[in-house]
C-alpha cells in the first residue's frame, strides 16, 4: 500500500527484544565452547573423587595405625632400671616379671616343658629375649601352635597361676592374651619382637643354661 505521495512505508525495526534474546545464543553456540565446558565437568568430578576416595576408605577399613595402637591396647609397660645380679630369689610386681635384679645365668633358647625359674628368666628378658608363658593345662596342640610363633631370641614354659591363658613377656612391657590363638600375639611380636626394649639390645639366649631351674651354668655367665 502506498500513501498520498505514491510511496511505499516504511517497514517497522525489529524487535529489539529478539536481537537482545538471539545474541547471546548466538554467542553461547559458537564451536568450542561446549566441549570445553564438558571437560571442565569431568576434571572436577575426577578431582572430588580422588579427594573423597581416602576418606571414605578410611572410614571403611579404618587407619592401619589407629587398629594396632588399638590391638596393642592392653600392653603393660614399665620403665624399670634394676639390673643387679643376685643368686637370692627376688618378689616381682609382675606375673611373669617384665625385669628387674636377676640371676647371673640366663636360660637357654628353646621351649621348656616345666616351669623355670623367674629370675633365670629375667636375665634373658635383659638380653632382649621374648618369653612366652602358658596355662599347664593349655591342650597339646596349642602348646605346639605357640611353639611355632616362639622367636629365635626366645623361650616359653608353663607357669602355674597366670593371670590370663598365655602372657608375653619382654623387657618392661608385656601382654595378656585369650589364648593360643590370640591374633595379638603376632602383632605383639612385631612391635617388641626385636628386643629394643632391653637394656642389652642385640644380645641374644644363646649360650645360656638349658637347666630350668638355673643350675649347670653354661657359656657367658655372669654376663
Amino acid at each position: 500500500m502506498s500513501d498520498a505521495h505514491g510511496q511505499a512505508p516504511a517497514q517497522p525495526d525489529e524487535n529489539p527484544l529478539v536481537e537482545q534474546f538471539q545474541g547471546p545464543v548466538a554467542e553461547d553456540s559458537r564451536p568450542g565452547r561446549l566441549p570445553l565446558v564438558l571437560a571442565s565437568v569431568a576434571a572436577a568430578l575426577v578431582l572430588g573423587a580422588a579427594l573423597v576416595a581416602p576418606l571414605v576408605d578410611r572410614v571403611v577399613r579404618g587407619d592401619e595405625q589407629e587398629q594396632r595402637a588399638l590391638d596393642l591396647s592392653l600392653v603393660q609397660t614399665w620403665e624399670i632400671t634394676d639390673r643387679a645380679h643376685t643368686t637370692g630369689d627376688v618378689t616381682y610386681p609382675q606375673d611373669p616379671p617384665a625385669g628387674g635384679a636377676h640371676a647371673p645365668t640366663w636360660l637357654a633358647c628353646g621351649v621348656y616343658d616345666e616351669p623355670v625359674r623367674e629370675e633365670n628368666a629375667v636375665h634373658d628378658l635383659e638380653h632382649g629375649t621374648v618369653w612366652i608363658t602358658h596355662d599347664p593345662g593349655l591342650s597339646a596342640a596349642d602348646v605346639e601352635a605357640l611353639a611355632e610363633q616362639l622367636p629365635d631370641n626366645g623361650i616359653m614354659s608353663p607357669r602355674e597361676g597366670l593371670p590370663s591363658p598365655v602372657v608375653v613377656t619382654v623387657w618392661g612391657a608385656q601382654l595378656r592374651l585369650d589364648g593360643a590363638d590370640d591374633e595379638r600375639l603376632g602383632l605383639f611380636l612385631e612391635e617388641y619382637g626385636d628386643g629394643h626394649t632391653a637394656p642389652e639390645f642385640g644380645v641374644s639366649c644363646q649360650g645360656g643354661t638349658p637347666d630350668p631351674q638355673g643350675g649347670l651354668p653354661g657359656e657367658g655367665a655372669n654376663a
